[in-house]
């Protein structure tokens, strides 16, 4: 498996197809998954003549399933790692969920001082801040975040059922049509992580501040978020997003879910293509 070794010795997993030669869009997943959730989109801009990349990052998917470093800091190092050692230049990161946090936090911090970002997308992304303080009183509560803990120290394996079983991907709507083959590939992808590391990635994705991240973001920046999203609520995530980001572009989907790049895909594919291109 192709693999990195990062500076304090954790291996990285990541995926790199495409002509080496072409434009680089590095797909950044989130919590608790791992590369494979972004095979839509990466076999769709590689018909499109574009080199895709992804990685799982650490304690998650084929990633090492280290004890430290679960925390922002190191998941915008470890994106940078892999960045730095397949040289990718005048590339578009794009986050989902968590990952979204990862590319605020990379681009912010490597990416734009490399000299090696070309444009960002953000897609219900966890930026700038979850959870719910005094600064933030329209975040989601502590208490919601122990309850994902708990859930997760008691049965993992069913909690990793309930969450793309419901919330996540909408199918908890009425009238919704589940697919088990989505389900059954989150609990996947979630399963071959680390639980450590799921635990400790939720004081990451929730409690981390990434306003100054936004604000020191200059290239163009597509926020993309659906207003039923369940899982991090639109307007304490993009709508703020777009006001922080110095060129943000804003685009709002009505009733689409937190999981929309899967479950609406081809209308993802297409914006981002449009955006890419522009």
């Amino acid at each position: 498996m192709p693999t990195i070794t990062t500076k304090d010795g954790t291996q990285i997993f990541y995926k790199d197809w495409g002509p080496k030669d072409a434009q680089p869009i590095a797909f950044h997943h989130g919590w608790p998954l791992s590369s494979d959730d972004w095979d839509v989109q990466m076999l769709f801009f590689l018909a499109n003549g574009y080199r895709v990349v992804a990685h799982d990052r650490r304690g998650h998917g084929r990633s090492s399933q280290v004890d430290t470093g679960h925390d922002m800091d190191h998941y915008a190092s470890d994106a940078s790692a892999v960045a730095e050692h397949l040289d990718l230049r005048n590339a578009i990161h794009v986050g989902h969920s968590t990952g979204g946090g990862e590319v605020a936090r990379y681009v912010a911090k490597y990416g734009e001082p490399q000299g090696r970002v070309a444009k960002a997308v953000l897609i219900a992304a966890i930026p700038p801040l979850m959870v719910k303080t005094e600064k933030n009183p329209g975040g989601t509560p502590i208490q919601v975040f122990d309850s994902f803990r708990k859930a997760l120290a008691d049965n993992r394996a069913q909690f990793f059922l309930d969450v793309p079983s419901g919330p996540f991907y909408g199918f908890n709507r009425p009238g919704a049509k589940a697919s088990q083959g989505v389900i059954q590939n989150w609990w996947r992808q979630g399963m071959m992580g680390s639980a450590l590391a799921h635990y400790e990635g939720i004081k990451a994705f929730s409690e981390t501040d990434q306003t100054d991240d936004l604000k020191a973001i200059t290239v163009p920046t597509l926020v993309m978020q659906g207003d039923d999203d369940q899982v991090v609520p639109y307007k304490d995530a993009a709508l703020l997003q777009a006001k922080l980001l110095r060129h943000g572009r804003l685009k709002i989907y009505p009733g689409f879910s937190h999981g929309m790049m899967t479950t609406n895909a081809e209308v993802i594919n297409a914006d981002l293509l449009a955006f890419i291109r522009s």
